[in-house]
């Protein structure tokens, strides 16, 4: 995220500091980065580049509709709001918290993040029949 909001001059209503901490901003730049994957291939026709760029001005704003959306700023954060729906349990209360150490917190994320999968892949091995390969 460095490299492309310091290319592009973006600034916190496109990307924000906690970014990593929003879904809805990982899936839009994950998608974005994907894009950029194939129209820089060294396979891919001459022009792709531009048709990312295209596609990048779409995205930037959809990014800031996720920004604002979210609450996420360049100094606070707080999760995206829910909506309950009719016969759904109320929305858990959201609270807004400083940004303290932003590179602190993104490697924080991050460890947790793949010790969360690795807990999930653990279970879902512990649940395979070592005889037949049959997940139980």
């Amino acid at each position: 995220m460095d490299w492309l909001r310091h290319t592009y001059g973006l600034p916190a209503s496109v990307i924000p500091p906690m970014w990593h901490r929003h879904p809805e901003l990982i899936w839009e730049l994950s998608a974005l980065h994907l894009s950029w994957l194939a129209a820089y291939d060294a396979e891919q026709n001459a022009a792709a580049p531009l048709g990312w760029h295209r596609d990048f001005a779409d995205t930037r704003q959809r990014l800031r509709e996720w920004v604002a959306t979210s609450g996420t700023r360049l100094d606070r954060d707080r999760p995206t709001r829910q909506t309950s729906w009719p016969g759904e349990e109320a929305a858990a209360p959201v609270d807004e918290k400083a940004i303290g150490d932003r590179d602190e917190d993104f490697v924080r994320f991050v460890i947790d993040e793949v010790n969360k999968r690795k807990r999930a892949e653990d279970n879902f091995y512990a649940g395979v029949n070592p005889e037949t390969g049959e997940v139980g």
